[in-house]
C-alpha cells in the first residue's frame, strides 16, 4: 500500500555516442516529447496536498501545480452520506494516511501531453484532468474503497490501477476511463509493471499492512491475507503464475520473510526481478526463468530504525522505492525507515549511502535513465541522484507529502518554455593546463559563450581517453548553479583514472565532453582536448 525527458533534442557528439551501447542510448522511460508540441516533464504526486507538481527535468523549475481534487466538496459530501464509505474514508486517513486524507497516490500523463491521470485513494477512484482547463475529463471509481498504484502501457492507451480493498486490478481505457479488462489479485493489490514488449504484467499484493499483526509468524498468519507475486498475460488478463515469495525465500535458505512484494524493477534482459518486501532493509533478486530467489541485498539500518519494532514501520515498509539504471549496473533505493537513499552495485551489492531527506518514499529513473529521483515525503522535496557520480546533484521543493514521481510530457501551449534573445553556445574552460587532480578539483568548468543576459544553470563534464583499445571514462562531475554565466565543476577521477595517473604521473591527454543547460532548459554539448596530471 502507499508509503510511501522530446527525446532530448540535443545532438550528442558522435565520438561519445560511439562509446555507448546502442540499446542503452535509445532507452527512454516515459512518453517521448513531440518537438514543438510537447515538452518533457517530471510529475510529482503530492498525496496529502491533493496536487501534482509539473517540473522541468533540466532546470528543475516548477512549471505548474495542478489541483487533482477540483471536485472535493462533491466527493466528500457523497462519501459522508454513506456510512460504509464514510467509515473507510476515515480509516484510510488514520491507518494509512498518518492522520491525512490520501488524495494523490500515483500520476501519469497522456502521450499527447493533454491529460493527467491520477489515482485518489481516499475517493477510491482514478480521474483524468485536462491540463489546459484543469477540469475533470472523466472519473472511474474502483471496486471497494481505495485506489492505489498505477501503471500505463507504452502507447498510453491502457491504465492499470490497483483497487486495494477490492482485491482486483482494473484496466482502464485512458480516453474514456471505461473498464476494458483487469485481473484478480491477492489481498491489497499494490505494484504493477509492464514488460518491455507490453505482453506481460508483473504484479504483487501486499496483505493487510495497516494491521499491527501482519508479520510473517505462525500466530499472525491468519491476518496476513493473500500476499502474492503474479505474472499476468496483459492481453487476456489471465494470471499465468501466482507465487508465494515467502515460500521461495525459505526454499533459498531465508525462512521467516514476508511474502509481501513491494516496489520492484526488472533487469534489462528481464531475466531477473528485484523487489523490496515488507520489514526487510534491502531487496531480493529473483530469477524469473528458474523461479527461485538467487540473492539478498542487505542494506544498513539507521540507529533510529534499529530502535523500532517492525510493527512501528510505516505500513511495514522498511524500504519503499527501487530503480535500476539503464545499463543494468546500479540500483537506486529509498531507505524509508532509515532516511537515506542508496546507490547499490548490481554485481556486488556494495552500496553508497546518500542523504535525500526524511522518509524517502519512492525511486524512479529520469527519462534518459541517467539520474534517479527520490521523493522525501516528510521534507516535501525530491532529490536528483547521478548514477555516474553517485552524488545528489540537486534537490527541489514540492508539495505536501510527495510520493510517486513519474516521467511525462505536457503541451508547450499550456506550459511555455520561454525564450532568450541570445543563442546558447556552450564553452569549456580550465584554469590551467595540464589540469591537476587531487580528488575532486574545480579546475575546469562550463560557460555560456559571449553571454550578456543568458544564464547557465547546469553543467556535466566527462573526461574520457582510450585505455587498452577502449574509450574509458576517467573522470566525471556535475553541478547545478542558478543565474551564472560560467562556473567551475568538481570533477572526480574514477578508479580507472586514478590508476592511469599513477602509472603516468607526467600527464595524460583526455577529451572532455560537456553537456550544459541554460536557464530555459536548452541543452548544448561540446568537447575539448585536455591534458590532466596527478597533483604534486
Amino acid at each position: 500500500m502507499t508509503v510511501p525527458q522530446p527525446v532530448r533534442a540535443a545532438l550528442v557528439l558522435a565520438a561519445f555516442l560511439a562509446t555507448v551501447p546502442a540499446a542503452s542510448a535509445a532507452t527512454i522511460l516515459g512518453p517521448p516529447p513531440e518537438p514543438g508540441v510537447t515538452r518533457a516533464a517530471i510529475l510529482v504526486g503530492n498525496n496529502w496536498d491533493g496536487t501534482t507538481d509539473i517540473v522541468d527535468p533540466e532546470t528543475y523549475e516548477r512549471l505548474g501545480r495542478v489541483n487533482v481534487i477540483p471536485d472535493k466538496d462533491e466527493r466528500e459530501g457523497e462519501i459522508l452520506l454513506n456510512p460504509v464509505k464514510a467509515g473507510f474514508f476515515l480509516a484510510i486517513r488514520e491507518l494509512i494516511g498518518e492522520g491525512n486524507h490520501q488524495y494523490n497516490d500515483d500520476v501519469f500523463s497522456s502521450n499527447d501531453g493533454r491529460t493527467l491521470f491520477v489515482s485518489r485513494p481516499s475517493y477510491a477512484d482514478v480521474v483524468a484532468i485536462d491540463l489546459a482547463t484543469k477540469q475533470l475529463k472523466w472519473r472511474a471509481p474502483v471496486d471497494g474503497y481505495r485506489s492505489d498504484h498505477m501503471a500505463i502501457n507504452a502507447d498510453g492507451t491502457r491504465l492499470l490501477v490497483s483497487a486495494s480493498t477490492g482485491n482486483v486490478v482494473h484496466e482502464l481505457d485512458t480516453a474514456t476511463g471505461a473498464r476494458v479488462g483487469g485481473f484478480p489479485s491477492g489481498d491489497s493489490p499494490h505494484e504493477s509493471i509492464f514488460s518491455k514488449d507490453g505482453s506481460t504484467i508483473y504484479h504483487a499484493s501486499i496483505g493487510r499492512v495497516y494491521l499491527p499483526t501482519d508479520r510473517p509468524t505462525a500466530i499472525d498468519s491468519a491476518s496476513k491475507g493473500g500476499e502474492f507475486f503474479q505474472v499476468v498475460d496483459a492481453r487476456s488478463g489471465k494470471v499465468l503464475k501466482q507465487i508465494d515469495m515467502s515460500q521461495k525465500l525459505a526454499e533459498a535458505g531465508h525462512p521467516g520473510f514476508s511474502a509481501a512484494v513491494r516496489p520492484m524493477t526488472l533487469s534489462p534482459d528481464e531475466r531477473f526481478a528485484y523487489f523490496q518486501i515488507s520489514f526487510f532493509h534491502g531487496f531480493v533478486e529473483y530469477d524469473l526463468k528458474e523461479e527461485k530467489v538467487t540473492r539478498l541485498a542487505r542494506l544498513p539500518l539507521s540507529d533510529e530504525a534499529a530502535k523500532l519494532v517492525p510493527e512501528q514501520y510505516l505500513l511495514d515498509s522498511a524500504h519503499h522505492g527501487i530503480a535500476l539504471d539503464k545499463a543494468g549496473r546500479k540500483f537506486c533505493v529509498a531507505g524509508t525507515m532509515s532516511d537515506y537513499g542508496a546507490i547499490v552495485q548490481r554485481g556486488s551489492f556494495s552500496h553508497k549511502i546518500l542523504d535525500v531527506g526524511r522518509k524517502p518514499y519512492w525511486s524512479t529513473n529520469s527519462a534518459d535513465g541517467e539520474y534517479c529521483y527520490v521523493s522525501a515525503s516528510q521534507d516535501d522535496l525530491v532529490s536528483v541522484i547521478s548514477y555516474e557520480t553517485e552524488q545528489v546533484i540537486h534537490q527541489f521543493p514540492v508539495g505536501r507529502h510527495p510520493q510517486r514521481v513519474r516521467n511525462g510530457v505536457v503541451r508547450i501551449a499550456d506550459y511555455p518554455q520561454g525564450k532568450f534573445g541570445e543563442r546558447f553556445e556552450l564553452g569549456i574552460f580550465s584554469s590551467r593546463q595540464p589540469v591537476s587532480f587531487r580528488g575532486g578539483d574545480a579546475n575546469i568548468g562550463c560557460r555560456a559563450e559571449e553571454a550578456v543576459a543568458l544564464r547557465l544553470d547546469r553543467c556535466r563534464i566527462r573526461l574520457r581517453t582510450r585505455i587498452g583499445g577502449r574509450m574509458t571514462t576517467v573522470g566525471a562531475g556535475e553541478r547545478i548553479v542558478k543565474d551564472a554565466r560560467s562556473f567551475k565543476v568538481d570533477v572526480n577521477l574514477t578508479k580507472a583514472g586514478k590508476a592511469l595517473l599513477r602509472r603516468r604521473p607526467g600527464g595524460v591527454r583526455v577529451t572532455a565532453f560537456m553537456r550544459g543547460v541554460d536557464s530555459v532548459g536548452r541543452v548544448k554539448t561540446t568537447s575539448r582536448a585536455l591534458r590532466i596530471r596527478a597533483a604534486r
